[in-house]
């Protein structure tokens, strides 16, 4: 489908897709088996100044918004998730900057991520503190002029590769989630370290660890907003990003349903290539059916949230679910298509059926995007209803 890009649009979708063949998909296999951080690919979407899409002009950036952002990481996530999420991770870390931060924080931070110099990655989720983020247990205590930290962040995406972290802490337990912060804590800073790398079933690429604070002092002027705002911000940072996951997804599908077509195209049994099948035939058709609603979804979602519009949680959770459910389902399917070969991890369908899991989980698992859908309806019908 045309989905009427402008000229600036288009040469993001291009650059971006360029990167992916001739960067991304030569090295995948290999990052995927070694666990490896694509440090080298990161450097070429900075150099490329893809990283800076949507920061501002005044800091550095391009001025681009979320609908640039993921047209980018849609392109990326054709060849891999693993990757994207190294490249989408950042921007993740940097949004309660951009979005609640101060006139010096975001001249102290924001024009080294848009350049790509440094990476940020977002502190959110603990051991007993997932789907419920009123569970943190990490504490920051003001002393003096600084912020005391203690406790373990679990999974964080980017840790131990990235420079800078926004991390929700409670600077209040009485007050429950009202009493939750948001801390810039540098890589570096005296008493913060990296937990063991975590080994995943996919997006291997990408470094997962635990961010450790003991005793860790940060000046109070890191203080993203005002305290008590922390889970204020979380929820509505991941409102912004969770398009961004609805691309890596369609990109995810877009990489399965090549691969599965130019294989059909290819083998043969009984004589003749099994795409002439109506079986297969049916099984590709549904692939790309899926895949361009849940594009129509996730573009139409991009461009909502970049017209400045309010009340963007619904538009984003649908976004997220809706795609992600469907790259579990396009990835399982293209394995199907390929049969043997498609088990086998010569070729890449293996590969991006483990990688789709966690599309269905990270910011906020689809069960969860379900409880946020349902809880914006009956806000909306009881509004209707008192009219």
């Amino acid at each position: 489908m045309d989905y009427f890009l402008t000229e600036t649009q288009q040469m993001i979708k291009d650059l971006a897709r360029q990167i992916a063949d001739e960067r991304v998909m030569p090295v995948r296999a290999e990052l995927d088996e070694r666990e490896e951080f694509p440090r080298d690919i990161i450097k070429v979407l900075a150099d490329s100044d893809l990283m800076g899409l949507c920061y501002p002009e005044q800091y550095g950036g391009l001025g681009g918004g979320t609908f640039e952002n993921c047209l980018a990481v849609e392109e990326i996530s054709r060849a891999c998730i693993g990757v994207s999420v190294c490249y989408a991770g950042s921007g993740l870390g940097a949004y309660p900057i951009l979005l609640f931060g101060s006139e010096e924080q975001k001249m102290k931070y924001i024009p080294d991520m848009a350049s790509g110099k440094k990476l940020a990655a977002f502190g959110l989720t603990e051991a007993n503190a997932g789907s419920d983020a009123s569970g943190i247990q990490t504490t920051a205590v003001l002393d003096g002029d600084e912020y005391v930290i203690n406790g373990t962040k679990q999974w964080i995406t980017g840790g131990g590769e990235a420079e800078i972290y926004t991390v929700i802490v409670m600077t209040d337990k009485s007050r429950g989630t009202r009493g939750a912060s948001a801390i810039i804590v540098e890589k570096g800073t005296e008493g913060f370290s990296f937990g063991t790398k975590e080994k995943k079933m996919g997006i291997r690429a990408s470094a997962t660890t635990e961010l450790v604070f003991s005793n860790c002092r940060v000046p109070k002027e890191n203080l993203i907003g005002r305290e008590g705002r922390g889970f204020v911000i979380a929820m509505r940072v991941l409102d912004r990003t969770r398009p961004g996951i609805g691309a890596q997804a369609i990109g995810l599908c877009q990489g399965a349903l090549d691969t599965a077509v130019n294989y059909a195209r290819e083998r043969k049994q009984f004589g003749k290539p099994i795409i002439s099948f109506q079986a297969v035939q049916h099984i590709l058709a549904d692939m790309a059916t899926q895949t361009e609603a849940s594009r129509a979804l996730v573009y139409s979602a991009c461009r909502f949230i970049d017209s400045g519009a309010k009340n963007i949680s619904k538009i984003s959770a649908m976004a997220k679910v809706f795609s992600s459910d469907v790259a579990m389902k396009v990835t399982v399917d293209a394995v199907q298509v390929l049969g043997g070969y498609g088990y086998m991890r010569d070729y890449p369908v293996e590969k991006m059926m483990r990688d789709a899991k966690i599309l269905q989980i990270y910011e906020g698992t689809n069960q969860i995007q379900r409880n946020v859908i349902g809880q914006e309806l009956i806000k909306e019908y009881a509004g209707k209803k008192k009219k």
